[in-house]
């Protein structure tokens, strides 16, 4: 099965219809017969027991007494299509897509649509080039959508900056099928003519543009929706995705390992039918990757939570199919890939066999092809880091200050006020009121840059943690008890060349080397879950009380997402979409 093929949406040749037809007539056997399937129709929404005839990695006909060269009895089990994950970005998994393959592969995921903007912040279209590079040849189908926000805003500093001239030629590309997420509302709504630019490109090109606008309503969401962007994957509440939805935006219902919105929206799916919506992860870790699996775990809440079976898979195979123009996926019919999963029932989705392309990859959740998971020649190094002289000093300018407050489980933050604690004048971390430390160090250009503030909810009694994992720029950010241990664990990440650390009294407790653009593993993603473990008991050592630490960490500095955050610039009252002083008074 020739890879261009899948690239130019999967337009077949003569001969591959010719082919198609003479073996839905029973002229010519086809290469595989599924017998006795229980198969899933995602049009009609029924099940039927027919036996399905394969060829050439098509599907040629339903029906019955196919001839074939080969035949496997499936025996009453369910046949639903492979699943597609219409919104992920595969460096939040921690791995190199050959890894994430090898895990999502096994359980079901057939093909994902990938926004590869956390790179392109890092590396620009070199990181995007990358990873086009390195995903061309996967069994796993990665399409992507071309970065719009590089930078996600202009209140930090990134590594790279994409305007039209740079993304022409992205979108140009095969498996390039959409702009990527417009999280620059704000500039939309105000008609910044760059992002309108940007929209209007892919759109001429026939691409989808894809939404990013948390708590949008009214007026300013049908500014933000006008131009041309048609879905939205961060509706947190029921009213706000109602509302999205009758302005003609399809609904992306995420359920990642840190935003959880499945269970607020779920009820407009019953209310409102199953058309418009999409499950998506958005951000999958390691851990979670192998303990609760990937789209098989969206499939599984969703019929847990009251959604039937034949609504859910459809809201995973053929919607984003459709939604994206990926011709011949998402469904069991003739002329589709034969891409499909074989499931015992329609509550738990597990996986007893997967096949790809009419191959069979997997069976009972083990991988049975072989993949290639060296990585070519690595992009370049991306840390450039400027430490000034007592970097995370904060003197006292008034009464009281800002206060990022984390809410458990989601990547929106609350913002308080408090007078801060002082010795010599200087604002001082108090672990009594869990009132920390927090600052984002620029790491691209040497600039020295260095945003502070305070942050409520780590919970942390001694140490610090550190991550060049922080959306979007993906500068370093640190919270701590103290400043030499703050001091440290940047430090520790730039000696890596990014990744993870948790530090006490001067000494690296845990570690996680993130060596492709600070961002990235090369290592297996058990071995990855296993370090991010270790993270997480160490943080825990020291007194944190979050459930995924360096996830909320992670978020604190993307400015796009309310209500306070911090980048290398400073604080960002995200609804003022402005920079803002520590010290209010």
């Amino acid at each position: 099965m020739h890879r261009g093929k899948r690239e130019e949406g999967a337009i077949i040749d003569a001969a591959l219809m010719k082919k198609l037809i003479d073996t839905a007539t029973k002229r010519e056997p086809a290469d595989l017969v599924l017998k006795n399937a229980q198969v899933m129709d995602v049009f009609s929404g029924k099940i039927e027991r027919k036996d399905v005839a394969i060829k050439d990695g098509y599907i040629a006909a339903l029906g019955s007494n196919f001839p074939a060269q080969m035949t496997i009895d499936l025996k009453g089990a369910f046949l639903i299509p492979g699943f597609i994950d219409a919104h992920i970005h595969l460096e939040s998994s921690l791995v190199s897509p050959a890894q994430f393959c090898k895990t999502v592969l096994a359980r079901g995921t057939t093909a994902v649509v990938a926004d590869p903007h956390e790179i392109a912040n890092v590396l620009g279209v070199e990181g995007v080039e990358y990873m086009l590079r390195i995903t061309q040849n996967l069994p796993l189908d990665i399409f992507f959508t071309a970065p719009s926000c590089v930078p996600a805003s202009p209140l930090e500093t990134s590594g790279a900056n994409l305007g039209t001239k740079e993304l022409e030629p992205l979108l140009d590309h095969p498996r390039v099928v959409g702009l990527g997420e417009v999280m620059n509302f704000p500039g939309v709504i105000n008609g910044d003519p760059q992002l309108l630019e940007k929209i209007h490109l892919a759109l001429s090109k026939g691409k989808k543009v894809d939404g990013h606008a948390p708590g949008l309503t009214g007026e300013a969401l049908s500014a933000y929706v006008a131009p041309g962007i048609t879905s939205d994957h961060e509706c947190v509440h029921l009213k706000e995705a109602e509302e999205k939805l009758k302005r003609g935006v399809y609904i992306m219902i995420r359920e990642g390992s840190t935003a959880k919105n499945m269970s607020a929206l779920i009820p407009l799916v019953r209310a409102f039918g199953v058309s418009r919506f999409m499950l998506v992860t958005d951000d999958r870790h390691p851990q979670d990757l192998l303990e609760e699996g990937h789209m098989d775990f969206l499939l599984r809440k969703a019929v847990y939570m009251g959604i039937a079976p034949n609504l859910a898979v459809r809201m995973a195979t053929f919607n984003p199919a459709f939604y994206f123009n990926l011709r011949r996926r998402g469904a069991i019919a003739p002329g589709y890939m034969a891409d499909m999963v074989v499931v015992k029932d329609l509550r738990d989705f597990f996986p007893l066999w997967v096949f790809k392309e009419g191959r069979t990859v997997a069976q009972e959740g083990v991988l049975l092809e072989e993949i290639d998971t060296t990585l070519p020649e690595p992009p370049p190094p991306s840390f450039h880091i400027k430490l000034p002289p007592q970097p995370f000093r904060i003197p006292a300018q008034g009464k009281k200050a800002r206060v990022i407050v984390v809410i458990p489980s989601q990547i929106v933050t609350e913002m308080e006020e408090a007078e801060p604690t002082l010795r010599n004048g200087d604002v001082v971390a108090d672990t009594y009121r869990d009132l920390l430390k927090v600052a984002v160090v620029e790491r691209h250009k040497a600039t020295g840059n260095v945003g502070l503030g305070l942050v409520k909810g780590f919970g942390l009694q001694k140490g610090a943690l550190a991550s060049s994992v922080a959306h979007d720029s993906h500068n370093v950010v640190v919270v701590g008890t103290s400043d030499e241990d703050m001091v440290l664990a940047v430090k520790k990440v730039e000696e890596m060349g990014g990744g993870l650390v948790v530090v006490e009294e001067g000494k690296a407790l845990a570690a996680l080397p993130l060596p492709l653009a600070g961002l990235v593993s090369p290592d297996p993603v058990d071995t990855v879950a296993r370090k991010v473990q270790e993270l997480h008991r160490a943080a825990v050592q020291l007194g944190c009380k979050l459930d995924n630490p360096f996830m909320a960490l992670s978020f604190l500095a993307l400015p796009v997402i309310p209500r306070l955050k911090i980048t290398d610039l400073g604080l960002v009252d995200v609804d003022r979409f402005q920079v803002v002083d520590l010290f209010v008074e």
